[in-house]
């Protein structure tokens, strides 16, 4: 096995771990982030009473279906077996369907899918991976979300509010539950949403103890985002691989 053909599968292995988390990510990130907001939907109404979080989840489920194109800043942190990890890069996701994950820190790599086609790409490795968005779903295809068949509380075993867990910022609120379809994987995912109805972050801590958190800025709403930049077109001397991107 040549160094460059070694290094890719040493980045591909990396990526499955991260793909896991990435499509998790997606289950319980577009459907809040997804929101075009009524303010004062998570703010302390005239009593001082917080909400409920029924009442939380059907404004979710009533507001997200509204935004068609999301475009964020994301950083993501991992923590486990001694290791700690720390990426960047841009968000897009478009409805239905599509989403590009753009890793430029500390390395370039890059996740995009059409919809149809899903693609794993390493830069420096000049190799890509190429699977069929079906062999996605195994863990949770984020589709039926994008295209509002799910609710928020079906998705998350458990929704609640979690008071005892501090928000990054003072005006933020903090949700926890557990994703239905890898309850016995996953310990808790918490929610962190803005008086302006924008997810801001989202911790996931899995059975074995790991950690992975997702921080969010810059989030740019319904804006015009060509289909082109769902689609990948692997460089000239580029190796492509058949076969699946997930564990």
């Amino acid at each position: 096995m040549t160094f460059r053909r070694r290094n890719f599968h040493q980045a591909a292995e990396q990526f499955r771990l991260q793909s896991c988390r990435l499509i998790l990510l997606l289950t319980a990130f577009v459907v809040i982030a997804f929101l075009i907001g009524r303010r004062g939907a998570f703010a302390v109404d005239a009593s001082g009473i917080t909400p409920d979080v029924h009442t939380l989840a059907r404004a979710v489920d009533e507001h997200y279906n509204h935004l068609r194109t999301l475009e964020a800043e994301f950083t993501e942190v991992y923590r486990g077996a001694g290791i700690e990890r720390t990426e960047a890069g841009t968000l897009w996701l478009k409805k239905p369907g599509k989403m590009r994950w753009e890793y430029r820190s500390p390395r370039e790599k890059l996740f995009v899918s059409d919809g149809h086609e899903a693609w794993f790409y390493v830069a420096d490795d000049r190799q890509a991976r190429k699977t069929p968005v079906s062999k996605l779903d195994d863990i949770r295809s984020p589709l039926a979300l994008l295209l509002g068949k799910t609710k928020l509380e079906k998705e998350l075993l458990g929704l609640s509010l979690a008071p005892d867990v501090p928000a990054s910022d003072p005006a933020g609120v903090v949700l926890r539950g557990v994703p239905q379809a890898l309850a016995d994987r996953m310990n808790e995912i918490l929610l962190e949403v803005t008086p302006d109805h924008q997810i801001s972050r989202i911790v996931m801590t899995e059975v074995d103890g790991s950690v992975t958190e997702y921080r969010f800025r810059q989030q740019k709403e319904n804006l015009q985002v060509s289909d082109s930049r769902f689609e990948f077109r692997p460089p000239a001397g580029t190796e492509t691989v058949e076969g699946t991107i997930g564990p």
